[in-house]
């Protein structure tokens, strides 16, 4: 591939991104609003609907083009289903026990523990330059969220939060692990079919009538369905740490949302957070990737 093809596709893997946060944003504010007062849905009731509904419109994207499904590495599919399985139900129970930037913050270190667990995993060695954006980044997310005072106490809740990051990250390395045998919509498709027998026992509760809210748990399952496809697809043209600085867009994103639809109204922290946040994936992009060796043209000397 040449440097300008290889440039394109990592341009359109961080477009990818920018998406991603986006509709993973809306899906954490919508599933917020579902999950408040009594007779909500529940974490349990929220999952089984993204499952079921992410694996009916992959079944419909698959009839409609048969060549899109192509599983190979049958192991990681279904580990990446089983990590991703507990990812959501655990987000949703934080969702429906604390605030949402708090559950946002605490979930979205898993970019940073991402990271980590590359190393080991594909020995990926992020420039310092790249840890730079990330940190500056993250800071940028904590002031958004934490509007300059992180004070988060340990409960249910912030106990969810942390173990979807970790369950997050280790999801994370999955998935760049298959992408170079496995599509997206495959991967996504196989997420939903190993996860929903890990969300279903948390679902026992007896069901909100059919109403208003099933309009907005149906846009929970379709964010859901979009970010996940596009992030899978991004994680084929980049690094496990260069993802992880875009995905740090994810909590500005919800918070952004969380203004017109939760009635959240932003502090001066917030707005220096989102400069810092942006300012960090901007570095990070800029001046994270490794150089290429220069490569010295030998040019024979006339016969």
């Amino acid at each position: 591939m040449s440097q300008a093809a290889e440039a394109r596709r990592r341009a359109l893997a961080r477009l990818e991104l920018v998406g991603s946060a986006l509709c993973f944003g809306l899906m954490a504010v919508l599933a917020r609003r579902l999950s408040r007062g009594p007779g909500g849905f529940t974490a349990g009731h929220l999952s089984v609907v993204r499952f079921a509904v992410g694996a009916l419109v992959s079944l419909v994207v698959f009839r409609i083009r048969p060549t899109l499904y192509r599983p190979s590495n049958y192991r990681l599919l279904v580990s990446r289903g089983l990590s991703g399985g507990l990812v959501v139900v655990l987000y949703f129970a934080a969702l429906a026990r604390i605030p949402a930037g708090e559950a946002g913050l605490l979930y979205n270190l898993f970019p940073i523990l991402a990271t980590g667990m590359s190393f080991f995993t594909f020995g990926e060695r992020p420039t310092v330059h790249l840890l730079a954006g990330l940190l500056a980044a993250t800071l940028g997310m904590a002031l958004v969220l934490g509007e300059g005072a992180l004070r988060l106490g340990v409960g249910w809740g912030e106990a969810a939060a942390l173990a979807a990051a970790v369950f997050a990250a280790t999801s994370a390395n999955v998935i760049r692990a298959m992408r170079g045998t496995d599509n997206a919509p495959t991967i996504f498709f196989w997420f939903c079919l190993a996860g929903l027998p890990v969300v279903l026992p948390f679902a026992l509760d007896p069901w909100p009538a059919l109403g208003p809210a099933w309009t907005g748990a149906l846009g929970v399952a379709l964010s859901a369905f979009a970010a996940q496809v596009l992030m899978t697809q991004a994680y084929g043209a980049l690094s496990v740490s260069e993802a992880a600085v875009w995905l740090q867009l994810t909590p500005i994103a919800q918070y952004g949302l969380a203004l017109p639809l939760l009635g959240e109204k932003p502090g001066l922290p917030a707005v220096l957070g989102t400069a810092l946040a942006v300012a960090g994936v901007a570095y990070g992009t800029a001046r994270g990737s490794r150089r290429a060796a220069r490569v010295v043209e030998v040019v024979p000397p006339p016969a």
